[in-house]
């Protein structure tokens, strides 16, 4: 049985530095998969090199079963992979409403496109209360829980999130953690998670890497990562 994701040793260079230097990380449908290390680390070229923003030199990357490196962008997010981007890239001057549709431009004419954002609404209760708001007027939390709903709409098998609580309020962090743990179990959406905090990732996340220039410093169950003295060294201030 094939894995829903297959990111098989890559290399991929910005002009002549490298990024990724042979990295191999895999997901299973249904997991929660964090990516954590520090800026620089390649966390988020993993992401645009699976959503094709970044051309790979060499390696692979499969998505349940096909291959999609390569692909067109476009396509990949109408396979089943939607991304929400670091520093939330909403339309301010937009409505809630407007932004949340624009992700399910892939789906066309599809009719349940109205069920979809019912579902998003309920999910995300704020955006409901400033559905017909300029997107710009929101706080930071409220602007990345639009974005992560605009993800939704795309009605994604995998979701990808690069640093959803850089820049949130500690409590619209908890809530947006609570959320994404929602998504995966209420909706059986697979998530790969790129973020700095590590605790928060390591605490909603089935298993994780952990990236150092380039490379995969470190892999496991999230659990026992949260509990290991290089993590704890490395991410977590030496304590949990």
């Amino acid at each position: 049985m094939n894995k829903m994701l297959e990111f098989n040793d890559v290399e991929l260079y910005y002009d002549h530095v490298y990024a990724l230097k042979g990295v191999s990380i895999d997901l299973e449908q249904g997991e929660t998969v964090a990516l954590i290390g520090a800026n620089g680390a390649g966390k988020s070229s993993i992401l645009r090199a699976i959503t094709g923003l970044a051309k790979l030199k060499s390696g692979s990357v499969h998505f349940e079963g096909q291959q999609i490196d390569g692909k067109n962008p476009a396509d990949i997010v109408a396979g089943g992979i939607a991304m929400v981007p670091e520093g939330r890239r909403v339309f301010p001057y937009m409505s809630v409403k407007d932004n949340l549709l624009m992700g399910a431009f892939t789906r066309g004419r599809d009719s349940d496109v109205q069920q979809t954002l019912d579902s998003v609404l309920e999910r995300f209760p704020r955006l409901k209360e400033r559905f017909k708001q300029s997107a710009g007027t929101l706080s930071g939390g409220e602007q990345q829980m639009m974005v992560i709903g605009r993800a939704l709409m795309a009605k994604p098998k995998l979701l990808l999130l690069d640093e959803p609580s850089l820049g949130i309020a500690p409590k619209l962090v908890q809530d947006i953690a609570r959320s994404i743990v929602a998504i995966n179990r209420d909706e059986g959406v697979s998530v790969l998670l790129v973020e700095q905090n590590s605790r928060m990732a390591l605490s909603i996340s089935n298993r994780a890497y952990a990236l150092s220039t380039g490379n995969i410093f470190i892999s496991g169950n999230s659990k026992e990562l949260l509990h290991d003295d290089r993590i704890k060294a490395a991410y977590l201030g030496g304590e949990v």
